[in-house]
């Protein structure tokens, strides 16, 4: 599947977070030493939001030809683990990771070409569903994700003949 990126919360944390400075500055504030290729993982997902590790390990690749797809991932667990990344689960997908931007926001998956887009929640604050039962846990977080058509996808269905209709030689 295709994935594509959603907007990208220009006026948010991530915005300014992909200067150096302020991923070394996140970093530190986590207890992670800064490293090249932390910063370049970091710098890849803020340039390409709802990517892969094999996308991330393309980009990294670039200022860091040897470097391992297995470092790569390493590096993304550390991160999302720090909360300086977001691990996002979509259905017949690989793991998508954009950087944590602390806005609550969902994500919607066309079933069709995998696009990605963000949704803002439309509560606003964690958690926005609450579950009729919590088995004790005190909820943190709802994850949300819509699933549909997008646009393209939508458009090219309709432009397909149904199989009811005659086709026309």
């Amino acid at each position: 599947m295709q994935h594509t990126t959603g907007h990208h919360h220009e006026d948010s944390v991530a915005h300014s977070a992909a200067d150096p400075l302020e991923w070394s500055a996140a970093l530190r504030r986590t207890g992670r030493r800064v490293t090249g290729q932390r910063l370049a993982v970091m710098r890849a997902a803020s340039d390409h939001h709802h990517a892969t590790a094999e996308q991330l390990h393309r980009d990294t690749r670039a200022e860091y030809p040897s470097v391992a797809l297995a470092t790569i991932h390493a590096i993304v667990n550390d991160l999302t683990e720090a909360g300086l990344l977001r691990r996002i689960e979509v259905p017949q997908s690989p793991a998508l990771y954009e950087p944590e931007f602390g806005d609550n926001h969902h994500h919607a998956q066309c079933v069709r070409c995998g696009r990605i887009e963000d949704v803002e929640c439309a509560v606003g604050h964690a958690p926005c569903l609450h579950p009729s039962d919590t088995h004790g846990m005190q909820i943190q977080v709802a994850e949300v994700l819509y699933r549909g058509l997008c646009a393209d996808c939508a458009s090219q269905v309709e432009a397909q003949p149904s199989p009811t209709e005659p086709r026309t030689r």
